[in-house]
């Protein structure tokens, strides 16, 4: 499967350095040179997921027809559905992967 992220793997010298930082205690971070947010800064926050936009791919499938007439029964929109629920998949099985 062809695998397009934007990003080089991560060589082990890396992995042991963010492993690292991950087992830091809170104490021993420093963040002074961050600013405290305001009430005023949190008001103009936005998700995340309303400013990540990943690059869409026209691509041709076959796929079962009682599958794509369920995925059509929800209405309009079946193919953000269909991609919704690949996401959701992919996001556990990188966090198993991580587990692992």
């Amino acid at each position: 499967m062809k695998q397009d992220s934007g990003f080089s793997p991560m060589d082990e010298d890396t992995k042991a350095r963010l492993a690292a930082l991950a087992d830091l205690p809170d104490s021993q971070i420093d963040t002074s040179d961050i600013k405290e947010w305001s009430d005023e800064d949190f008001s103009k926050a936005v998700p995340f997921h309303d400013i990540y936009k990943p690059r869409k791919e026209q691509i041709t499938t076959r796929i079962d027809a009682d599958i794509l007439l369920w995925l059509k029964s929800h209405g309009k929109g079946y193919q953000t559905l269909m991609n919704d629920l690949l996401r959701k998949e992919m996001i556990e099985e990188c966090r198993k992967q991580e587990v692992n």
